[in-house]
């Protein structure tokens, strides 16, 4: 734990360092601007996408740099060597990025639409897909060691991730959604501003702390794979 606890605080000064707080700082203020200029009757339909959009860049994409700019100092090459595990490092990345995506969220729902939403749920579908959005992150950019590699094959994958607003906005309706990841914290960020079945707040949760697990594995795995052996 004392491990743990000393990597998190390591993660947040070196997202502090290169810049992480004051660019997620920046988007928060923008978004605020942005969402200010739009009808308050359409926030609750409107907000969801927003926050789901926003933590794309705080999460999955912040992963990613964190990686290759890890990679490129050799800290990665020194971790190998030190007490620090493998579940350790990917954990003190997973704590460090949702806290700082769930501050910036809730911040600037507060400041757009006030205090008349369901926090709680607010938190866990914040906490849940940026979780998962963390892991997808390390996963993805793994096997990659510049960022001229990794861009173009994120965007694909960043574009795979937004399959659900389909659904929720009405665009394509079909029940296979429900087994996409993303589907899950959707609807329990849904569920802030909306009301839902209770049913689908059961599975938003339990369907993304499996997804959850799933890529905790197999992040442990590629960092073995693609970190420790170096394979291409």
């Amino acid at each position: 734990m004392k491990r743990l606890q000393t990597a998190v605080r390591w993660d947040m000064r070196l997202q502090f360092r290169n810049g992480f707080y004051y660019a997620a700082a920046f988007i928060a203020v923008i978004m605020t601007i942005i969402l200010w200029q739009l009808p308050r009757a359409e926030l609750p339909t409107i907000l969801p996408v927003f926050v789901l959009g926003n933590m794309t860049v705080n999460t999955f994409y912040f992963m990613a740099a964190l990686v290759l700019l890890e990679k490129g100092d050799g800290v990665l090459e020194g971790l190998i060597v030190s007490p620090l595990r493998q579940s350790e490092y990917l954990a003190a990345k997973l704590v460090s990025l949702t806290l700082l995506t769930l501050v910036e969220n809730v911040a600037i729902v507060t400041a757009v639409y006030g205090p008349h939403y369901n926090f709680l749920l607010l938190v866990l579908g914040v906490g849940l897909m940026a979780s998962f959005n963390v892991l997808f992150g390390f996963i993805a950019v793994a096997r990659y060691d510049s960022i001229n590699r990794f861009l173009l094959p994120s965007i694909l994958l960043t574009m795979l991730l937004s399959f659900p607003l389909l659904d929720y906005l009405g665009l394509w309706t079909s029940p296979l959604l429900y087994l996409h990841p993303v589907q899950a914290p959707l609807l329990l960020l849904k569920r802030a501003f909306q009301p839902i079945p209770a049913w689908q707040i059961g599975y938003g949760v339990v369907y993304a702390a499996v997804w959850i697990g799933l890529m905790f594995k197999a992040s442990q795995r590629l960092f073995y794979r693609f970190i420790i052996l170096k394979q291409a």
